[in-house]
């Protein structure tokens, strides 16, 4: 008999950082697994080419600063407005940058810390409760497998993953008897625009070598389809490539 997967067709997905990268393949790949996509990101016209590309019946765009907890509760009474629910919310807006303890200005990274860390914060914040109101949902927080061992140039950056890492599995211990499953992804480097300039240099052949944010698409797209009976609360993703640290 066939493993009995999870239907995600009709089902509303908020995706934050969906302009680009893991965000925006994410959202292809669920719209095409039969689910409506709720897109958000700062970039308003990379949102509008993508609920044209995908559909406009299918998806909608919200322009959304992820460090406002106001727009992150108006980004979640727009999916109930437009599609009558929130199913799902992938936290994914992040913000990469890579070098020493000293090397960044304060005020870049007060703006990591508080897109990563924060942005992820009030991002759930704003949806449990729609989640709690209709008897469940999901959870999936972007992470990296630096919020479990960071490397020697991203002190910072590890600093808002092991974070994330953190608040993902307090929040499964909180969530989960109430229906709502928590996954934290972390996955290995991912060859997108993310820090290039803040640490990665665009051309850079060692790029080929990394994960394809259709990986993580997937990867986010498998979590949502296990049956409600199961929950994945922390999984790493490397590519071939890479030797375990």
């Amino acid at each position: 008999m066939p493993y009995p997967t999870n239907d995600l067709t009709g089902t509303v997905v908020a995706i934050t950082g969906a302009s680009a990268g893991i965000g925006r393949e994410t959202a292809r790949l669920l719209a095409e697994a039969g689910a409506n996509v709720v897109l958000a990101a700062r970039r308003t016209e990379r949102l509008t080419a993508l609920v044209e590309e995908i559909g406009p019946d299918r998806a909608l765009a919200v322009p959304t600063d992820v460090r406002d907890p106001e727009a992150n509760r108006a980004l979640v009474a727009a999916a109930v407005e437009r599609f009558g629910r929130l199913d799902v919310l992938v936290a994914n807006a992040g913000i990469g940058m890579y070098g020493g303890i000293e090397d960044a200005s304060d005020d870049e990274l007060e703006r990591m810390l508080d897109v990563n860390l924060a942005g992820t914060v009030w991002s759930v914040r704003a949806a449990v409760p729609q989640m709690r109101k209709q008897g469940g949902g999901d959870i999936v927080i972007v992470a990296s497998v630096a919020g479990l061992r960071g490397d020697g140039n991203e002190a910072v950056y590890a600093a808002t993953k092991h974070g994330q890492v953190g608040l993902a599995g307090a929040l499964d211990r909180e969530l989960r008897r109430e229906g709502i499953r928590v996954t934290a992804l972390c996955p290995a480097g991912v060859s997108t625009e993310f820090a290039i300039g803040a640490g990665r240099t665009e051309g850079d052949p060692a790029l080929e070598e990394f994960l394809k944010p259709q990986d993580i698409a997937f990867q986010v797209r498998t979590v949502l389809e296990q049956p409600r009976r199961l929950r994945s609360t922390l999984w790493t993703l490397w590519p071939m490539s890479v030797d375990l640290p």
